[in-house]
């Protein structure tokens, strides 16, 4: 089997899968609680926490549990949008953005505020003199994120925090779910970001598992509210198990990231390489400049993207359409739409996705399938 949709999940390591049932089997006991059980658990999540604030360059106060991206997303917008909205009413995003921003946006718009929508150009990037002109008076919240999930795209970060330095009062968010150990340490790292959302399952770690970093001093209002954990703003009792497997995937994903991008870069450019060749073929994500290492995007013109996916699956491949949100929605992909690209053309789009276990003779194999499926399809076009 070769598995190409890692920015949909990721196989969990054994390194964490041992980790999980360790903690799963042996410290039961609820954080929250007095007695010894509930020490050993509170400290043992403070440890992750602290592991995590470590490996982010964060202070551990700074550092907060959640479901995943998706709860992660909601919360810096939402959260923001309630702690701030005495202050305005308005927030910026792009047109590009995960669905868990984009619709987290669509409904605060019912509830009367106003989103700036920041277009992009035919590589999927936004134009930051576009964000200039959107910041207003009201404005409370830029979210913008770090890597397309659909083609890769890598947005400006860098100099959207420089536009932002000017305006300190307003909250910096970036969702960083495809960003983790793809060699954009030194990006997500900008000091002023003030919230980053993580999900564990795009590094090795359990589903339902996230993290929210949240920079001292910024506030967000509570989504979820109850017994006070998370310093009282994330309830619910903490998923532990899975917080231990997060922490240590995220330092296994860290520790050799240049080694891992360097081995993703090269299986996508050799991909890249081969399929550049046919006539037919449209590649939406460029070969390396402004693009992550671990996301090529393509469409074989005049075939749809489903039609592609279960064609490769046929001999053990797995892609996908451009967005594993929304592939069985049957809907057209809203980032290459955002980037002028005709829906006809769209609708054949399909995602290839790397990480550290793929290797050169899988892209091989992948081009090798490809030139068959090519035959067959152009066959049936002809």
């Amino acid at each position: 089997m070769i598995y190409f949709d890692n920015s949909a999940t990721t196989k969990v390591t054994q390194e964490v899968l041992k980790t999980y049932q360790t903690v799963s089997e042996k410290i039961w006991g609820n954080p929250s609680s007095l007695h010894n059980l509930g020490e050993t658990a509170f400290h043992l999540l403070e440890q992750a926490r602290s592991q995590v604030a470590a490996l982010l360059e964060k202070k551990p106060s700074e550092i907060y549990f959640t479901s995943g991206g998706t709860e992660s997303d909601n919360w810096a917008i939402k959260g923001t949008a309630i702690e701030k909205h005495i202050y305005g009413k308005h927030l910026i995003t792009t047109n590009v953005e995960h669905p868990a921003v984009i619709n987290t946006m669509k409904q605060l718009e019912k509830l009367g505020f106003e989103v700036t929508y920041l277009p992009v150009d035919e590589t999927g990037r936004i134009n930051c003199d576009d964000l200039k002109k959107a910041i207003r008076k009201d404005t409370i919240l830029v979210s913008i994120m770090a890597v397309n999930n659909e083609v890769g795209a890598v947005q400006p970060l860098n100099e959207v925090s420089e536009i932002l330095k000017q305006y300190p009062r307003i909250h910096f968010h970036v969702d960083a779910v495809q960003a983790v150990g793809k060699g954009l340490r030194e990006m997500l790292l900008n000091d002023r970001i003030d919230m980053l959302s993580l999900s564990g399952h795009k590094f090795h770690a359990p589903r339902g598992i996230g993290i929210m970093y949240k920079k001292k001093g910024r506030m967000v209002a509570p989504l979820l509210t109850g017994g006070g954990q998370e310093k009282n703003l994330r309830s619910g009792t903490e998923n532990l198990p899975a917080i231990a497997g997060m922490s240590k995937a995220l330092r296994l994903v860290i520790e050799n990231e240049a080694e891992h991008v360097k081995k993703q870069q090269a299986i996508k450019e050799k991909i890249y390489d081969h399929l550049a060749q046919f006539e037919k073929v449209t590649i939406f994500s460029n070969r390396k400049e402004h693009f992550a290492p671990h996301i090529l995007c393509f469409a074989i013109q005049g075939v749809r993207g489903e039609t592609v996916v279960h064609a490769f699956e046929s001999y053990d491949i797995y892609i996908s359409t451009t967005s594993a949100c929304s592939s069985k929605k049957g809907t057209v992909s809203s980032t290459l739409h955002a980037m002028g690209v005709a829906d006809k053309l769209a609708q054949c789009a399909v995602r290839v996705s790397l990480d550290e276990n793929n290797t050169l003779d899988q892209a091989d194999e992948f081009n090798r399938i490809f030139d068959i499926l090519y035959d067959k399809f152009k066959m049936i076009n002809s």
